[in-house]
C-alpha cells in the first residue's frame, strides 16, 4: 500500500505500553538544562487578573452585603437575623464554586454544584437588582446594583476553564474540539465525524484528520488497483472501509485478519493441549489403578496362604496328638488290665480329646478371621476397581469435552463459511441487479434471470427449486406462473447466462 501522508507528517500510532520515541545518547560530557527564559507578559496578566478578580470580588460582595442586609430588613427580617441573610446567600455561591473545582481536582466532578452557584448567582442579582423597587422602572439603578456578582461569576468560570484545562494536560485527558468553522463549512458530515470521535474515544481533533485522510488515500489507492471498480476487491482489501465508522484505522483494519487467525490458531492450540493433558492425567490413572490392583491380589494370595497353612498345621497337629492319646490308653489298657486304671487312662484320653478339640477350635477361629481379612481385601480390590473406572469415567468425559470444544469450533468456521456464501451471493445478486439494470430488462425477464440465479444457487438442479420459493422471491402467485418462470429459466442457462456476465 502506498504512503497516505507526507513525508513530513506526524503518523499516528495506537496507543503501546512503551514509548516509540528513539532517545539519543550524547557521547559529550553532559551539560546543564538550559532553563526557559519567564514570561513576564504572562506573569503580568496572571498577576492583573488574579487581583482584578480578587477585587471584584470584594467590592462585588460588599455592595451586595449592604444592599441585601437592607432588603432583609424589609423583608421582616429581625435586626439580629438581617445581616446574616446576604452571608448567607454570598457564602453559598463561593462555597459551591470551590467545591466544585475540587471535585474536579479529584476527577469527580457533579455538575449539581455548579448549577447550584449560578442559581444562587441570579437570586443574588434579582435580589439586588429588586432592591430599589421596580426593576423596569428604572434599568440603569438595576443594572447597576445586579452587575457586580454577575461580573464575579464570570471571572470564577473564567478560572475554572483554566482549571479544568490544565488538569486535563496534567492527566493526558485533553481533548480537542471541533473547530467552529468545520461545522459551518461541513454541516452534514460534520456529526458524523463529531459522533466518531466521542463513541470510540478519539479525543484528538488532529489525529481524526489524519485517520480521515489515510482511509481515503487508501480508498483511492484500492481504486487505482482494480481499475475504478471496488467491487473486485476482496473482503480483506475493504476492509478500512467497513471498520472506520467503529474507530479502527487502516493499518488495524488490515490487521484484523491475521490478528483473528492467531486468536483461532491459540484456541485450537489450547484445545489440544487440554485432550493431551487429559489423555495423560487418564494414562496416570489407569497405571496407578493397575498398581493398586496389583498390590491387592498380591496382599489377597499372602494371606490365602498363610490362613490355609495355620489351619493343616493345627489339623495335623490335633490328628497326632489324638492318635498319640490312642495308643497311650490302648497300651496301659492291655499292661495293667485294671479298671480303675482304664478309667484314668480314658479320663485322661478324653483330656486330651477336649485339648485337641479346643484347638481345633482355635485353628477354625483363626481361619474365620482369616477369612474376615481376605473379605477386607476383596473390599480394597474393589475400591481400586471403582477408582479405575472412576479415572475411566473423567477421561471419557475429558475426551467429550474436546470432541465438545472441536464441535464449536467447526460450528463457528461453517457459520462464518456461510456468512461468506451469503456475502458472494449478496455480492452476485447486486452486480446482476447492476447489470439488469443497465440492460433494461423487462419485469418478466429480471424474475426469469432471479429464477435462473436460484437455480445455480441450488447446485444447478432446477427441481430443487420450489415453485412456492419461486413464487416468493417473484411477488406471483400463480403456480403455472411460477412454474412458466422456471422453464424458461432453464433454458436460459442452457444458453450460456451466468449473473457474472
Amino acid at each position: 500500500m502506498p504512503h497516505t501522508t507526507a513525508p513530513e507528517t506526524t503518523v499516528s500510532h495506537p496507543p503501546t505500553a512503551v514509548s516509540d520515541t528513539q532517545e539519543f545518547v550524547s557521547q559529550t560530557a553532559p551539560q546543564r538544562p538550559i532553563k526557559p527564559g519567564r514570561d513576564w507578559l504572562m506573569t503580568a496578566l496572571l498577576f492583573l487578573a488574579a487581583s482584578g478578580g480578587t477585587a471584584v470580588g470584594i467590592i462585588g460582595f460588599a455592595m451586595s452585603y449592604s444592599t441585601l442586609a437592607k432588603v432583609a430588613l424589609s423583608w421582616g427580617f429581625s435586626e439580629r437575623l438581617a445581616p446574616w441573610f446576604p452571608v448567607g446567600v454570598d457564602a453559598s455561591i463561593i462555597a459551591f464554586l470551590a467545591l466544585d473545582l475540587y471535585l474536579i481536582y479529584k476527577n469527580t466532578p457533579w455538575p449539581v454544584l455548579r448549577m447550584a452557584a449560578h442559581a444562587m448567582t441570579a437570586a443574588t442579582i434579582w435580589f439586588n437588582a429588586s432592591s430599589q423597587g421596580s426593576i423596569g422602572a428604572d434599568l440603569v439603578k438595576s443594572a447597576s446594583h445586579g452587575v457586580m456578582p454577575l461580573l464575579f461569576v464570570i471571572g470564577v468560570e473564567a478560572a475554572r476553564r483554566l482549571f479544568i484545562k490544565k488538569a486535563r494536560l496534567q492527566a493526558g485527558t485533553a481533548a480537542d474540539g471541533i473547530p467552529l468553522h468545520r461545522w459551518i463549512l461541513s454541516p452534514l458530515a460534520t456529526p458524523r465525524f463529531y459522533r466518531r470521535m466521542r463513541l470510540y474515544g478519539i479525543a484528538s481533533y488532529p489525529e481524526m484528520i489524519r485517520r480521515q485522510q489515510d482511509l481515503l488515500a487508501y480508498e483511492q489507492w484500492l481504486k487505482r488497483k482494480h481499475q475504478g471498480d471496488l467491487s473486485k476487491a476482496s473482503e480483506d482489501e475493504r476492509l478500512p472501509m467497513k471498520m472506520a465508522a467503529y474507530g479502527y484505522t487502516v493499518a488495524e483494519a488490515l490487521a484484523l485478519p491475521d490478528q483473528q487467525e492467531r486468536e483461532a490458531e491459540e484456541r485450537a492450540e489450547e484445545a489440544e493441549r487440554r485432550r493431551l493433558a487429559a489423555e495423560t492425567r487418564r494414562e496416570v490413572a489407569l497405571k496407578e489403578a493397575e498398581a493398586e490392583r496389583l498390590e491387592a491380589d498380591g496382599a489377597l494370595e499372602a494371606v490365602r496362604a498363610r490362613v490355609e497353612g495355620q489351619t493343616a498345621e493345627a489339623r495335623a497337629r490335633a490328628r497326632a496328638q489324638a492318635s498319640a492319646a490312642d495308643r497311650a490308653a490302648e497300651l496301659e489298657e492291655k499292661a495293667l488290665g485294671s479298671a480303675l486304671v482304664a478309667e484314668a487312662q480314658a479320663r485322661e484320653a478324653e483330656a486330651l480329646r477336649l485339648e485337641a478339640e479346643e484347638r481345633e477350635r482355635a485353628a477354625e477361629a483363626d481361619r474365620r478371621a482369616a477369612g474376615v481379612e481376605l473379605d477386607a481385601a476383596e473390599t480394597r480390590r474393589r475400591a481400586v476397581e471403582a477408582a479405575r473406572c472412576a479415572a475411566e469415567e473423567e477421561e471419557r468425559k475429558a475426551v467429550a469435552e474436546a470432541n465438545a470444544q472441536d464441535a464449536r469450533e467447526r460450528a463457528a468456521e461453517a457459520d462464518r463459511r456461510v456468512a461468506e456464501t451469503r456475502l458472494a451471493t449478496a455480492e452476485i445478486e447486486r452486480h446482476a441487479v447492476e447489470i439488469e439494470d443497465a440492460a433494461k430488462l423487462t419485469p418478466r425477464e429480471r424474475a426469469v434471470r432471479r429464477v435462473a440465479r436460484m437455480i445455480l444457487a441450488a447446485g444447478g438442479d432446477a427441481n430443487q427449486v420450489l415453485l412456492a420459493d419461486i413464487q416468493r422471491e417473484t411477488a406471483v402467485s400463480s403456480t403455472d406462473t411460477a412454474s412458466k418462470y422456471r422453464q424458461e429459466a432453464v433454458d436460459l442457462l442452457r444458453e450460456g447466462y451466468r449473473p457474472e456476465q
